[in-house]
């Protein structure tokens, strides 16, 4: 991201009307290997191609502005790796993290990772550590550190349906396992910031929320978050394309003040929810339109998305909801940008 782009962004984020409408997208390994024109595997473990295809997006739509950046991954593998999860890489499909907690008696058996040094950690901090000068000739900077939330990787590690069971039946063995993953959590996002100094954003990703109810949130959600969303930078960015309606009003006392929401929620719906204190990134369909439909059918959801929310909405950046889908072509991307000027 360019010096403009992140004083673009954060004026967003006060409030204050921009010039013109701002577009972004979050970008990452299920859109970008493929868009370019290689295999998932090869772009996880090629630095070469992987800087590459970042750098073509960046050149091909440079009014759009890509969170976070560069995004140094290794998809849903990342974290639960450092915690001894078997990682599957297939050459051109998503990467998979088997259970590493087999069952609820198990729980309170796993320890904290150093994020320094255990699973794929160390090597998406290499990969970006050797791509940072050229990403500062390219007049871009390394802005976020990135993770998936704490109740993401719990579900990865023992399994959605289980670890949601376990909130009921086990509720101080799942209090014990989220405060093991978020105190690594919160050091790992310390030791991003660390590597790289020109940090002043956090994006979390976690759609496990959508799949609780309020007061399940409120106690195996909302303290958790709020404790990782407590870093000091500008930035704090949320990504749940899941249901948020019973999460979402407690976003702003969380600290977030920047959400990537799902389509189920319509964008006046979300200025609802949150009391107009969050900037959100979204929301137009990214599966359905912005994947599957014409460039004629994107350009008519910006336009709703712009008749809902005004012709240059303060707190908006518009974005499809949820990140980049796969097999989104150039041609609707540019129809979206050209709907959002």
């Amino acid at each position: 991201m360019t010096d403009r782009q992140w004083q673009t962004l954060l004026a967003v984020i006060r409030g204050e009307k921009p010039a013109k409408p701002v577009a972004g997208f979050i970008i990452d390994s299920p859109w970008l290997p493929n868009w370019f024109g290689i295999d998932i595997l090869d772009y996880f473990t090629s630095e070469e191609k992987w800087f590459a295809a970042n750098r073509k997006a960046i050149e091909t739509f440079p009014e759009a502005i890509f969170l976070p950046g560069f995004w140094s991954e290794f998809g849903m593998c990342t974290e639960p790796s450092a915690f001894g999860a078997k990682s599957i890489f297939h050459r051109n499909e998503f990467p998979f993290a088997e259970k590493a907690v087999l069952g609820m008696e198990d729980m309170d058996r796993i320890t904290e990772p150093d994020p320094r040094t255990d699973g794929l950690l160390p090597f998406m901090l290499n990969r970006l550590r050797g791509a940072e000068p050229r990403i500062k000739d390219m007049g871009h900077r390394v802005r976020f550190s990135v993770s998936r939330g704490p109740l993401n990787i719990a579900t990865f590690l023992m399994g959605t349906t289980e670890f949601l069971t376990a909130i009921r039946m086990m509720p101080d063995e799942s209090h014990k396992m989220l405060r093991t993953i978020n105190r690594f959590l919160i050091r790992w996002h310390e030791v991003q910031r660390e590597a790289f100094p020109d940090i002043d954003g956090m994006l979390v990703l976690d759609d496990i929320v959508g799949f609780m109810g309020g007061d399940d949130f409120r106690e195996f959600g909302l303290p958790y978050l709020k404790e990782l969303f407590a870093a000091d930078v500008s930035v704090k960015m949320f990504h749940n394309d899941a249901e948020c309606e019973a999460s979402a009003p407690h976003y702003p006392e969380i600290g977030i003040n920047f959400y990537n929401p799902g389509i189920q929620t319509p964008y006046a719906k979300l200025k609802e929810l949150t009391g107009g204190k969050l900037a959100i990134l979204g929301n137009i369909p990214p599966r359905d339109v912005l994947a599957a439909g014409t460039p004629a059918d994107v350009t008519a959801a910006v336009k709703k998305l712009k008749a809902e929310a005004g012709p240059n909405p303060e707190k908006l950046v518009f974005s499809c909801a949820g990140g980049m889908p796969p097999n989104v072509k150039t041609e609707n991307i540019r129809a979206f940008l050209e709907a959002v000027k």
